[in-house]
């Protein structure tokens, strides 16, 4: 339902901040709604949606009484849904408790018997679908559905009268729909007028209504819902009060099972406090702001439950060490938060790494749990005299970056996520980047066998210089130089050599190819091949340098990659790169 953490769904909805909103939503939605509303949050509007979503599924979860309207719901993010077909099939499919299956072939709810119709061809084919569920017609695809029969055709509901129906359509970023579809902006906010239906639209959105609607005034008013600013204190109690509760001893999670103890809660609010002094200037987003807490906080208590841990085995081994009379044995140490001079020194050894996951991972450069393993610090970090303790924790960084790396290094992780197709284009661009244009013919034109010979160059007595010269200038091969542009017909027509030699025996069977070379003529006409440059082109592992924007211009490319990533590219195919490189070195 929400994309942000549980802890932090529980403390959203627990927050006295957002209390107004949600219980004022509550309230309007239950009794007497307005068709249409419009949330405005400039500054945490992810929670808002969060807290939206959170308001309306308790509100459909709710067994209507006698005189109350049943709440069906559908939100709808103006980003994803960037044509009017996918909005319709969206909202109606969310409206109906509808989910495609693949083994129906992911068909959209379309009604049932004699209403069954495609609902997203035009607006006005939407409104009769909200008609429709408004009218409980769509009790039989909810049936089948819930029952297993997967296929939108089920039987229908018990005979009576079917309740009354209050639909909800909240659209999450709505300042895109005026870019993307600004001719639905003015039917989506009358919606309950061009229905007739009880129905009620919701923007939500972090700019004002005033710069979203269209000129001519032809939108009605809302009824505005203003969210209130969050101060700093607001966003660290909020941060305070989401810590996540111990996860279980069987648990796979790579934090420290007692990372999150009962007991260390009052370091934890230490802990955001000096967080957010040092990361506020730079975003008041409490998602983002918990998302570096995720990935620092298991690091920063790691010293101290190395140093509970040492206290147990000394006192095991006290233990041990007596004649096991029963007045010997007692009670393990339980944990207890750390003392006042260990939360400074651990403070002030740990606050410069806040500024460092703030630049790494608010901009997704890594995610949380890579950067947690690379800044993890040393074993027992606490016993080490306060002069070495920060360089000891610079070093351990150094040795787990490297660690990482050598184990399971993100080269090789890109490459094992690439398509099969993918690797073969970064292949033939490396080539493509590297052989000069003149040198295709000789190095792709001729049998396998031949192409491996090249033209030797005589070896003998240098030549003398010349009276006045030092001496001939050295050439440096094109790999050491760097990339080189090409143009796209020169990449499709090296991939399809590539493709012929080195992939026709892990093809599946295709009977209908006779001819020698069809099939991969086929396979690089084809648009998913296209897809896929324009996908590693928007990675940066293919650069662009002609515009996008010109069509009467042909696409130029530059390879991305390196030669030892294209070596190991080519190794995962069964290329062998430097039979196909003209200059080697």
């Amino acid at each position: 339902m929400s994309d942000i953490a549980p802890g932090l769904q529980t403390a959203l909805a627990d927050s006295p901040h957002y209390e107004f909103v949600s219980n004022h939503l509550s309230l309007l939605l239950s009794s007497y709604p307005p068709p249409f509303i419009f949330i405005h949050d400039p500054e945490t509007v992810r929670l808002t949606a969060s807290l939206v979503q959170s308001t309306l599924h308790g509100l459909a979860s709710k067994s209507p009484t006698s005189g109350e309207s049943q709440i069906k719901y559908a939100c709808v993010n103006a980003v994803a849904c960037f044509s009017p077909r996918i909005l319709y099939d969206t909202a109606l499919n969310a409206l109906a408790g509808w989910t495609p299956d693949w083994r129906d072939g992911a068909t959209n709810w379309h009604g049932s018997g004699a209403e069954a119709r495609r609902y997203n061809e035009n607006f006005d084919a939407f409104v009769h679908g909200i008609q429709t569920i408004a009218a409980g017609a769509d009790n039989a695809g909810e049936n089948a559905q819930t029952n297993g029969a997967g296929k939108g055709k089920g039987k229908a509901k018990e005979q009576g009268a079917p309740p009354n129906r209050r639909l909800v359509l909240v659209v999450e970023r709505a300042e895109r729909l005026k870019d993307n579809l600004p001719e639905l902006v003015v039917p989506l906010t009358r919606l309950g007028e061009l229905s007739q239906v009880d129905i009620t639209t919701l923007f939500l959105s972090e700019v004002q209504w005033q710069d979203i609607r269209l000129p001519l005034r032809a939108s009605p008013e809302p009824y505005y819902i203003d969210v209130p600013f969050l101060i700093k204190q607001d966003t660290q109690e909020l941060l305070a009060s989401a810590y996540p509760s111990p996860p279980a001893e069987s648990s796979t999670s790579a934090v420290d099972v007692d990372a999150y103890h009962p007991a260390l809660k009052p370091l934890y609010t230490h802990f955001i406090a000096t967080l957010c002094s040092t990361c506020s200037p730079f975003t008041h987003d409490p998602i983002e702001l918990a998302y570096i807490a995720a990935a620092r906080w298991p690091g920063f208590i790691q010293p101290v439950l190395d140093a509970h841990r040492g206290l147990l085995k000394e006192e095991e081994i006290a233990s041990s060490a007596e004649d096991g009379d029963a007045d010997g044995k007692h009670e393990p140490h339980e944990l207890q938060p750390p003392t006042e001079d260990t939360r400074l020194r651990l403070i002030r050894l740990f606050t410069p790494s806040f500024t460092a996951a703030l630049e790494s991972l608010y901009p997704r450069l890594s995610n949380a749990m890579d950067w947690a393993r690379v800044h993890a610090p040393p074993v027992d970090l606490l016993l080490m005299p306060p002069g070495h303790a920060p360089e000891a924790l610079a070093a351990q960084v150094v040795t787990n970056a490297a660690s990482l790396n050598t184990q399971h290094g993100p080269t090789e992780a890109g490459i094992e996520a690439l398509p099969r197709m993918a690797k073969f284009v970064l292949v033939a661009a490396f080539l493509a980047s590297t052989n000069p244009a003149r040198s295709d013919l000789r190095m792709f034109g001729r049998g396998l066998d031949e192409r491996s010979k090249r033209r030797k160059r005589k070896v003998g007595t240098p030549r003398k210089p010349k009276p006045g010269t030092t001496g001939t200038a050295v050439k440096i091969p094109q790999r050491l130089l760097g990339p080189t542009t090409f143009p796209l017909d020169r990449l499709i027509a090296i991939l399809g050599v590539l493709l012929e030699e080195n992939d026709a025996d892990t093809r599946p069977a295709a009977p209908q190819y006779t001819v020698s070379g069809e099939y991969t003529e086929m396979e690089i006409a084809r648009v998913a091949l296209h897809a896929n440059i324009v996908e590693l082109a928007s990675m940066r592992l293919l650069v662009r340098t002609s515009p996008p924007d010109s069509l009467d211009r042909v696409p130029m490319f530059k390879c991305g990659i390196g030669y030892e990533l294209a070596i190991k590219l080519a190794k995962s195919l069964g290329i062998i790169l430097n039979d196909l490189v003209y200059e080697v070195v």
